[in-house]
């Protein structure tokens, strides 16, 4: 059983993790809009990832038996500069998001709640690697810099990426 307070806090996060969500749909639309196809693509597989992340917080509340709330949303961006303003933007969200998973985690040590601490380790490493993968890509977008060749190569390597269902848990929605 969870206190009061950690399923207000994991349930807030749920809400976070929608948000998060609705960030890289926007994102995939912006980079359709831009022309860079394999970019839209990567951006709609992080959306998916979200909203498995949502659904795992969310089957969690529920299986402590707590009624979750759904919270409005605030708007999010659909203008970018570029391609690497993009990922820029996106490695910053991630980080937040880190922060958000590690003071979770700390609320579920202080409480002694280890079942909370067990399920928030995936995400705890799930974060490491999502930081990990932005700075990659940024670091390629600088490499590259504004030749429109070096973007496009780019692009067809995240025209590549696939959603794949973490272990242990269903899609959210169908996989196409």
């Amino acid at each position: 059983m969870i206190s009061k307070e950690m399923a207000v806090s994991l349930n807030t996060h749920m809400n976070f993790e929608l948000f998060s969500a609705n960030i890289y749909l926007s994102m995939s639309s912006a980079a359709n809009e831009m022309g860079l196809k394999g970019s839209a693509n990567w951006f709609m597989v992080q959306y998916q990832e979200e909203m498995t992340h949502f659904m795992k917080f969310f089957n969690y509340l529920v299986d402590q038996g707590i009624n979750i709330t759904l919270t409005a949303s605030k708007a999010v961006p659909n203008k970018y500069s570029s391609l690497l303003d993009m990922f820029e933007k996106t490695l910053a969200h991630e980080q937040i998001v880190t922060r958000r998973i590690n003071e979770l985690t700390e609320q579920a040590v202080k409480e002694k709640d280890h079942a909370t601490q067990i399920f928030l380790q995936w995400f705890v490493t799930e974060q490491i690697e999502e930081e990990n993968n932005d700075r990659d890509i940024i670091a390629k977008l600088k490499l590259v810099g504004a030749n429109g060749h070096g973007v496009l190569m780019i692009d067809n390597e995240l025209a590549q990426r696939i959603f794949v269902p973490p272990a242990g848990g269903a899609a959210p929605f169908p996989v196409a």
